[in-house]
Order: structure tokens, then sequence, then C-alpha cells
């Protein structure tokens, strides 16, 4: 028996390491592809024969103008972020407190609309836009990357706040808090962790989004990282830059990275809070 729970033990262990080495196997070969020199770039080896940090040198170099999309890409992905996380709550909070006929459908119609294919969506807001003199503007990208964040938000904070019980509310009011002071004082507090998990995934999909960002934009100051990326050219017209692509990559996963862990350690501090009072 005790032969038997070892072998699952390290069975388990071996598949939690293997899960963890297929997903950052990708992240692992991008950054080691980013620390090659140019003349280096197509070797297989799992280490880099010469350490160089040119390819970072290269991005960051004025006039490529990396510096300024990643700029971009918080203000578009942080804006994104702030207004949905607001608007979410507040209608997650409505669709899981209050009772009114056709709330399922109301749910799925919700969740429906972040299924429609970004491409189908885009042509008609780029008309739009281009009528409002919207076009190499931040609000050309975040508007449209609302339409799938924000139902996305909403249906995760609609489970989450399900799962807290009416008591907590009841006995606010029964001390003398009203609907609203309950909300603000009670339940938000308690709901910080299923917030932060929403903030994270809102803010990873906004800072990913490319077609959106190349669509609405044309000027080289108002790009997002990702288009930025793709729009890095060689020593010619032939050439692929892979190395400073690949240095660029990093450097956008890296905010991406910082965010989790400081968002983690407040969902931390949320869960082990408690709800008793």
């Amino acid at each position: 028996m005790t032969l038997s729970l070892n072998w699952r033990k390290w069975l388990l262990y071996a598949g939690v390491a293997g899960c963890v080495a297929y997903c950052l196997a990708p992240f692992y070969w991008m950054l080691v592809s980013s620390l090659r020199r140019t003349s280096d770039i197509f070797e297989n080896s799992p280490f880099p024969t010469h350490i160089s940090f040119e390819n970072y040198l290269a991005v960051l170099d004025p006039s490529q103008g990396f510096s300024r999309a990643l700029f971009n890409s918080v203000v578009v992905a942080g804006i994104t972020t702030a207004v949905a996380l607001v608007l979410a709550t507040f209608t997650a909070y409505a669709m899981a407190r209050l009772e009114f006929r056709l709330k399922r459908l109301v749910l799925t119609l919700i969740i429906a609309t972040s299924m429609f294919p970004v491409v189908s969506i885009v042509v008609p807001l780029l008309k739009m836009f281009v009528g409002f003199g919207w076009i190499n503007t931040y609000q050309a990208m975040i508007v449209p990357s609302m339409s799938f964040t924000l139902p996305l938000a909403v249906w995760n904070l609609t489970a989450f706040f399900r799962q807290m019980p009416d008591e907590l509310e009841q006995a606010a009011m029964i001390d003398g808090c009203t609907r609203g002071q309950a909300f603000r004082k009670i339940i938000i507090p308690l709901a910080a962790p299923g917030m932060f998990t929403t903030a994270i995934i809102t803010f990873i999909t906004a800072w990913n989004e490319f077609l959106i960002a190349l669509t609405m934009t044309n000027k080289p100051e108002i790009q997002t990282a990702p288009v930025a990326i793709s729009k890095f050219s060689g020593a010619s017209q032939f050439e692929t830059p892979f190395g400073s692509q690949m240095a660029a990559g990093v450097l956008v996963t890296i905010p991406l990275v910082i965010v989790v862990l400081l968002f983690q350690r407040r969902i931390v501090a949320g869960l082990t809070a408690g709800a008793a009072k």
C-alpha cells in the first residue's frame, strides 16, 4: 500500500513537472534566442554559445520607438481593465442578487457577445471610428477591447458573487448599513480575490490584443507593443529580425509576470481574510 501511494505521488509530481515544462518551454526558447548573436540565431543548442545583448539594444534603440509602444500598451490595457472592472462589478452584483425575468437569457447573451470573432466586428468599427475621427487614438483601441473583456469580467464576477451568502448584507443592514454601504464596506472587500483575478485576466487579454490595434492605428507613435513587434524590419526587406522580435517578446512578457505577482499577493491576502464578522 505504501509503495503504491509513493508511486502515485511521484506520478503526480511528474505530471505537474511535465505541464510546467510544456508551458514554460516556449518562453525559455524565446529568452535563449533573444540572448544569441544575430549570426547564431539559428542554433539549436539549449543554451546560447555566446551570450549577447545586441538584440535588446536594437529593440530599445530610440529609432524603433518600442518604448513608446510599451507605454501605449500600458495605457490601453490599464484603462480597459479599470473601466471593465468597475462596470462588471456593478453589473455582476446586480445579476447575482436581483431576481427578474429572463435573467439566465441575459447572462447567456452577455457571454455570447464575447464569442464573436474580432475580425467580424473590426470592419464596421473601423468605418464608424473613421466617421468619429477616432483613428489613431486610444479610445479606438479601448472601446472595441471592452466588447470581449467586459462580458468575460461580468461572467466571472457573477459566479463569484453568487457564492457569497446573502446573510452578509442582511447582517450589515441590521447593524444600520444601507444596501449601498453593505455593498461598499462588506461585499467589495470580501470580493477582492475574484476582482483581482478578473483584473488579471482582463489586463492580459487587453495587453495581448493585436488585430484591433493593428486596424485602428497607422501611426507608429500610437501603436501598441504587439503591433510594433510585427513591424520590426531587418537590414533588408528579405531579412526577418528574429533576434529582435524575441527580445521584444521577452520585454512584453515581463510586465505581465510583474502584474501577476503583484495581484497574486492581494489574492492570497483576500482569501485568508475570511468572511466571519
